[in-house]
């Protein structure tokens, strides 16, 4: 559902609504499916029992009011909201009230002008409202203006061949041209817009033809012969080149309605438009499914920024600071700068490469404007007496023969990229060549002089295609004494995100990587990058996720890049909200990582606005040796096994809900089968629920009860329908789980997953009898001080750094991070001491026995008294390994680290770990 879908479907509903059907009519509107509004008239999903009150999960709290204040209704009303329901709304039909409950705006309107406010309520179809800094709003107002534009031109245009798609792509990306350009002194100012309105028809009908011969002429040079042949008001058009007109195409067709849209987008004034941004907000329009943030995409300069800084920009710029006062040096560095090749190989909209390009640009400027400064010292201004102070007169002399050459080295051919999508490629280079004016503009400014505009040159060398399969020394040539830079921000796929052409791609691109199909999708570009950069004058750094550095991604992926010593990493950024200003900002946890040839130079970690030299960066971003956590099947650190749950695999019919339980429980037969099923989400928001747990010896009567054979009989359906064989085996045993490993034991219980947010991972003890479930893992009949370690916060970083995460939340795995936790042996009364600590924690839980676990550990809402008790237990844990206290979660890491490497060395030496995980591993190969 598009923007003037919506305001169509708005128009006509309030031509001809009734005021029982309303809210349905309203809702379908925006493209909510019909089956749930279907539903929803039924009362099968209105969760409201209040006669004429409509209330949708998530959705909707809906009202009619009569005779009542409106106002006060809707602030009884937000005060009720429970379910998350995004819009409150309560109308009598001639004014209508709302409130977003997400942003708190609200709505107060004559009922008959709703369609004049239809955005206000476009998250029902996926589009989030902006919330944008004043620096981007002229980027949004033009790109929401080009949102209805392309809308109105599919309308007119529903052929969705591939020939046609590219040919609207190159329309599209001519029309920004064009608007740009009459409002930044490339053309006459207004001079598109004026020539649209005066010489085309207002029904549309012959702007296509208009269009096609308009940019043929900007095709023409000056005195060509076919120029000079068309009527003057078209030959008022520059002739512009580069490649942006050269190929014909049929432009698209037009009614009045498009072409109203057309003239509106041009009335923006596009000379506040930023290239570097604006590029992945149009790429937005024309992809319906990025509508929800026209911009979603976008990385924001200081983004950009944290990776071009540390790659290249921070060397160039100590490198002039270092040569102000040497005209050579100066000289040396423009010959330089003018010769970097910058290559983004999924370039998208060509962010990064605008804002390389810009930065280069202006440190070309600070360098000219440096030379004249010292020429006009050596020459003997006196305003230039500071300078002539500083400046050794050998360098004074050089200075005053040098004649200034003001023109720009740093040309667009310098700037290469790979990009998968069509209207991206298209966009990409039309930005590079916005960028190249504004900053031509920038440069007058100064010097009063620049480099023409027009013709375009070549608009950099980005190619269309898929940097998976491409060969990237074709694209970007890679000669001996190359200065290159890679960089960019390649597509984060997880492992159950890739579709069967990712997987492709990863087979073409990984095939010599061993386990490559545990790796996320962006591992290509790492994988290029370094094969890439291998003995030449070149470096790379990507934004990633951090997955790349966490649990069995880093022993395949890592062993590979950093092999033989040959690269290191080289500056990185430790995890952070990859956030920008756009409607929907996607707020990633990512991290930056920058690849190099092995050498000496300095080598740099940054945690939010914090920069420290590291002697070495390893795989998980930790200053420490290149150590590789593996899986192992035992403690390091001599902590008692844990063990995952068990497995029911019987679609839910061998699992009793607390009305199942009631039930079944009054047959006495079945009572003593009945166990309390317990895994992550019992534990932690304390739900109830139960399994049949049934031997072989009590089979033989339960089988004879009808809802126990009814159970069991559906457990053999599903297993048989299974894909698995093991689970099809499985049938023939449908009372017993797949996976049972029950211990009739007393255990401490720990989620497999949680929340990323949380300091500490909510454990807790429990008694003997449950049956565990598999999204927990347990440590039977622990000492109580194991409890303290586990649920200490020095224990929760190193599982998030070495374990891996689902989604963004913290994974747990007991053999790639509670048998790799190192901890050293410890005392009688260094015990007792981590026994009162978790004696402590769990006073201050009962405290608070009404609340979950989810509820005492949420960050926000932690008790003080609980969140003391782990502080004391944090310095009591912390205390085992030494007397002064870690400053930082950095320092922490970096000491683990350092101390499992020691273990691993003494183990080793010992050879017992490891002989015991050979013993594992033939076991494992024997089973197979």
């Amino acid at each position: 559902m598009n923007i003037a879908q919506i305001e169509q479907n708005l128009k006509n509903l309030l031509l001809n609504f009734n005021k029982e059907t309303f809210i349905y009519e309203f809702l379908l509107a925006y493209g909510l499916p019909k089956s749930s509004i279907t539903l929803l008239q039924k009362g099968n999903l209105n969760l409201s029992k209040v006669e004429g009150e409509i209330s949708w999960k998530e959705k909707v709290f809906f009202k009619p009011v009569f005779n009542q204040d409106l106002h006060a209704v809707i602030t009884q009303m937000q005060s009720q909201v429970k379910n998350k329901q995004r819009f409150v709304i309560v109308t009598d039909f001639k004014i209508l009230l709302a409130i977003d409950t997400k942003t708190n705006d609200s709505l107060d309107i004559d009922f008959m002008a709703l369609n004049k406010h239809f955005d206000f309520f476009m998250p029902w179809a996926g589009i989030e409202k902006a919330t944008h800094k004043k620096e981007t709003e002229a980027d949004v107002k033009a790109a929401e203006k080009m949102a209805k534009l392309f809308d109105e031109i599919k309308k007119d245009n529903p052929d969705n061949s591939p020939d046609f798609i590219h040919s609207l792509n190159v329309f599209l990306s001519r029309l920004l041209f064009c608007y740009f350009a009459e409002d930044t002194e490339i053309f006459t100012k207004d001079l598109f817009s004026h020539s649209i309105k005066n010489h085309t028809q207002t029904d549309g009908s012959d702007l296509a033809d208009y269009l096609d011969k308009l940019f043929t002429v900007m095709n023409l040079p000056p005195n060509d012969k076919a120029r000079l042949a068309l009527p003057d008001y078209l030959q008022k058009f520059p002739y512009v080149n580069g490649g942006l007109f050269a190929k014909p195409i049929k432009s698209p067709n037009f009614t009045r309605r498009s072409r109203q849209a057309l003239l509106d987008s041009g009335s923006e004034n596009w000379s506040k438009i930023n290239p570097d941004i604006f590029g992945s907000m149009i790429q937005a329009v024309i992809t319906p499914e990025h509508r929800g943030g026209l911009g979603m995409h976008y990385t924001s300069v200081p983004n950009i920024m944290k990776l071009i800084e540390p790659l290249f920009l921070n060397e160039l710029n100590q490198e002039f600071t270092n040569a102000k006062h040497e005209p050579r040096k100066l000289n040396n560095l423009l010959a330089r700068i003018s010769k970097i090749k910058i290559f983004d190989p999924a370039c998208g909209s060509g962010n990064f490469l605008i804002i390389a390009y810009k930065e280069l640009r202006i440190l070309e400027i600070k360098i000219l404007q440096q030379l004249q400064t010292l020429q006009q010292a050596a020459t003997g201004f006196e305003k230039y007496q500071e300078e002539l102070e500083l400046i050794p007169k050998t360098q004074l002399t050089l200075a005053a023969q040098y004649k200034q050459e003001l023109f720009s080295r740093i040309e667009l051919a310098q700037f290469y990229g790979i990009e998968l999508d069509d209207f991206a490629h298209e966009i990409a280079i039309l930005s590079l060549w916005l960028a190249q004016h504004q900053m031509n503009m920038g440069f007058k400014a100064v010097f009063g002089t620049t480099n023409p505009t027009l013709p375009l040159q070549a608009g950099g060398n980005i190619i269309h295609g898929n940097a998976t399969r491409e060969n990237w020394e074709t694209v970007c040539p890679k000669k001996k004494d190359d200065e290159i830079y890679i960089l960019g921000n390649p597509p984060f796929l997880g492992t159950r995100n890739q579709k069967k052409e990712h997987k492709e791609d990863m087979i073409f691109a990984l095939k010599n990587v061993k386990n490559y199909k545990t790796l996320d999708y962006i591992s290509c570009w790492f994988y290029k990058a370094s094969n890439y950069i291998v003995n030449s004058n070149s470096k790379y750094a990507f934004v990633t996720t951090n997955s790349i550095s966490q649990g069995d991604q880093v022993s395949v992926l890592w062993n590979t890049i950093l092999l033989n010593n040959q690269l290191e990493i080289d500056f990185a950024h430790q995890s952070f909200k990859w956030e920008n200003n756009a409607k929907a900002n996607a707020g990633v946890t990512v991290l930056i990582i920058g690849l190099r040839n092995t050498n000496l130079n300095p080598k740099y970690l940054y945690n939010n606005d914090l920069k420290k030299s590291a002697k070495n960066i390893n795989p998980y971003i930790v200053d420490g040796s290149n150590v590789i956590i593996g899986r192992l099947s035992k403690s390091i650190s001599n902590f008692p096994k844990m063990i995952k749950g068990s497995i029911p695999a019987d679609g839910g019919n061998l699992i009793l809900n607390e009305f199942e339980f009631e039930e079944l429980s009054k047959n006495k037969k079945i009572n003593n089968v009945i166990k309390k099923f317990i895994g992550a989400q019992e534990i932690i928001d304390k739900v109830n629920r139960w399994c049949l747990y049934i031997d072989d010896e009590r089979l033989e009567d339960l089988i004879l009860i009808p809802e126990i054979k009814k159970r069991l009989d559906l457990v053999v359906k599903m297993r048989e329908e299974s894909t698995k064989l093991a689970t099809q085996k499985l049938a023939l045993y449908p009372h017993k789980f797949a996976e049972d490993r029950y211990f009739n034991q007393n255990c401490i219980l720990i989620p497999c997953v949680t929340s990323e947010q949380r300091r500490y991972i909510p454990i807790d003890f429990v008694d003997k009898e449950p049956v565990i479930y598999a999204s927990a893992q347990a440590i039977y009949n622990p000492e109580h001080y194991i409890f303290s370690i586990v649920t200490s916060s020095i224990h929760t970083i190193w599982i998030k750094a070495v374990c891996g995460s689902l989604e963004t939340r913290i994974r747990y795995s007991s053999s790639l991070g509670y048998n790799t936790f190192p901890f050293p042996p410890i005392s009688k009364s260094q015990k007792e001491e981590l026994e009162q600590c978790v004696f402590r924690i769990l006073e201050e839980r009962e405290n608070h026995s009404e609340k979950t676990l989810a509820q005492l550990y949420d960050p926000k809402d932690m008790p003080d008294g609980l969140r003391e008790a782990h502080r004391l237990n944090d310095l009591a844990v912390e205390r085992c390994y030494r007397s002064k206290p870690f400053d930082t979660d950095e320092e922490r890491l970096e000491y683990l680290f350092k101390l499992y490497e020691q273990m691993i060395a003494d183990e080793n030496e010992k050879g017992t770990l490891f002989e015991t995980e050979k013993k594992a591993s033939k076991k494992k190969t024997k089973a197979k």
